[in-house]
């Protein structure tokens, strides 16, 4: 989260710039889905720990990471030179839903 926060607070060319205008706009769009898929199994793997992810410990990490999605949206809205937009909570809400299917429906291994 911390490293999500410090990235959102600076210019989104100070992470990374690319020679193409526009592999660099698709890299940065792609970045939305990744970041926030990888949120969430972080905080299905810490709920983990003490046990078996059930199905409400999976929602609660899934909607922590939506919910982490929507608070960097707004604090973008406040960052000079970022912009926030439903459009990237919404592809930070997919990233998350796809993580949350695949470790949904993995299958159990056979012992």
């Amino acid at each position: 989260m911390g490293l999500i926060w410090f990235m959102s607070s600076n210019p989104d060319d100070m992470v990374v710039q690319l020679n193409s205008s526009k592999v660099d706009a698709y890299f940065k769009e792609s970045l939305h889905l990744i970041e926030f898929a990888i949120l969430y199994v972080l905080f299905a793997a810490a709920l983990k720990v003490h046990g078996r992810l059930t199905p409400a410990l999976n929602i609660a990490a899934a909607a922590a990471a939506c919910l982490n999605g929507v608070l960097d949206e707004i604090h973008q809205s406040f960052v000079p030179s970022r912009s926030s937009s439903l459009i990237d909570v919404a592809k930070d809400i997919i990233g998350v839903t796809v993580a949350y299917w695949i470790i949904s429906k993995r299958k159990k291994p056979v012992r």
